[in-house]
């Protein structure tokens, strides 16, 4: 008896974690989505930019992407 409530907890515990990632994910999703949309639009509006701004962009997504990893791996090292 103790096995099986034991292994549900298990369970709903790692279902709750797929579920706070997923939720988590989006954060960055949209931050990724704002980045390049508004890198675009520099790009358009100062050609001679363009360099630069590509430079700040890739930077950003780094960034951002760092914490989509971060976000991903806290589940695994907490459990």
């Amino acid at each position: 008896m103790n096995t099986l409530i034991l292994a549900a907890e298990n369970t709903i515990s790692g279902n709750v974690g797929a579920i706070g990632y997923g939720l988590a994910a989006l954060g960055p999703g949209i931050g990724v989505g704002i980045i390049f949309g508004q890198g675009v639009q520099a790009m358009a509006r100062q050609p001679e930019m363009t360099n630069v701004i590509r430079q700040n962009m890739l930077l950003g997504f780094a960034v951002v992407e760092a914490l989509a990893l971060i976000g991903f791996v806290v589940p695994f090292v907490h459990s």
